[in-house]
């Protein structure tokens, strides 16, 4: 039992959590019940938790770059790595699911049709936060709730670009990364990067906050490979359950090419240029 503003009832472990509705949440579709039903979706609830708090983080971080001062930056770079040990815990509920034999999860596959991953809002939120915006992606979640939520993020800054404006601040001749920045504009934003990384410690602080940036996009790769390498193990190659609302976007052979994908790709270059 806790307390809670002084003066008010006391207020109990569950109240504070809301554990009974918590609880209630989980309704399986099968009839009798598949046994492994109810663990696919408690962790996929549990997913949604901490993409939650994981937009909940990054918010934090576009804040704190936006106002670029020292302590500013201390904090986005403690909380990205809040942010990295998030997912990496999303890994670890992989495996969770990967405790399910392919014939387990089949008993229950088709109760999920047409639904799929692929319309995690908060999931393409994250990803647009980071720099990684896809408009096709993002209309396949247009019967959500939170489809527009998701609209404005695609529209407002993101880390990457608010990154980009704090280097150029410091004195970096830096060009955002886009479709539409040339190679011209890339060798001059690696060469700057390079005066930084080569004596990171001329400006530890700000190499600190970079180092957790492509931390945190290095565990989101490796949240996607064992993604890929669980849905393998379970569905080989098959259509994956969004087929029909996601076109030739789904299933294992597009998961696959969201393997390379970078939301910092000049963090990983720069270090193909510096000084032996």
């Amino acid at each position: 039992m806790g307390y809670g503003s002084e003066g008010s009832e006391p207020i109990r472990y569950s109240e504070y959590l809301r554990v009974p509705e918590l609880l209630d949440q989980q309704h399986c579709l099968t009839v009798p019940e598949a046994h492994d039903e109810l663990q696919f979706i408690i962790v996929h609830q549990v997913y949604e938790l901490w993409f939650k708090l994981v937009r909940h983080e990054l918010d934090a971080i576009l804040a704190a770059l936006k106002v670029g001062g020292s302590s500013e930056i201390y904090t986005a770079t403690r909380l990205s790595r809040r942010v990295q040990e998030i997912f990496k815990v999303l890994v670890k509920q992989i495996h969770v699911l990967e405790s399910m034999r392919p014939s387990d999860f089949m008993a229950f596959r088709k109760k999920l049709n047409p639904a799929s991953g692929f319309q995690s809002v908060q999931f393409r939120e994250v990803e647009a936060m980071l720099g990684l915006k896809d408009a096709t992606l993002a209309a396949f979640t247009r019967e959500d709730p939170r489809h527009p939520a998701l609209l404005k993020r695609l529209e407002a800054e993101s880390i990457d670009e608010v990154a980009y404006e704090l280097l150029r601040q410091r004195g970096f001749d830096v060009v955002t990364p886009s479709a539409e920045r040339s190679e011209a504009d890339e060798e001059r934003s690696l060469l700057a990067l390079k005066v930084l990384y080569d004596k990171p410690d001329n400006d530890p602080a700000l190499y600190e906050l970079l180092e957790g940036l492509v931390e945190l996009d290095e565990q989101l790769i490796l949240w996607r490979r064992h993604h890929v390498m669980m849905v393998e193990r379970q569905i080989g190659d098959k259509p994956g359950t969004g087929k029909g609302t996601t076109g030739n976007l789904d299933g294992i052979r597009y998961l696959r090419t969201t393997l390379n994908r970078r939301a910092f790709p000049d963090l990983w270059a720069v270090r193909t240029v510096l000084s032996d």
